[in-house]
């Protein structure tokens, strides 16, 4: 029998949003995201970025950028440092 991929044996893909209506905050934001994902070398994360202020407000998030890991807000009105994204990632 052969190694089952993750996908196989069910595990989740982390899922990382960013929600920021496109400011120079929320790109940088973005960029440390993709940055940290990049250097842990972790390409079972998914990462999305919400630029569309209705569906913000509908998740309740008041202020950008807004870091959200797997539904949960993590960091929310400032700029995350990057060893802080690869802690979250490394949970």
């Amino acid at each position: 029998m052969g190694t089952k991929t993750d996908e196989e044996v069910g595990e989740m893909r982390m899922k990382i949003e960013i929600m920021g209506t496109g400011c120079p905050k929320c790109r940088l934001t973005e960029k440390r995201v993709k940055e940290a994902v990049e250097e842990l070398g972790r390409n079972d994360i998914e990462i999305v970025k919400v630029e569309d202020i209705t569906e913000i407000m509908k998740r309740g998030v008041m202020m950008t950028p807004t870091l959200m890991i797997d539904g949960t807000v993590k960091i929310s009105g400032r700029i995350a440092k990057k060893e802080e994204i690869k802690e979250m990632i490394r949970g």
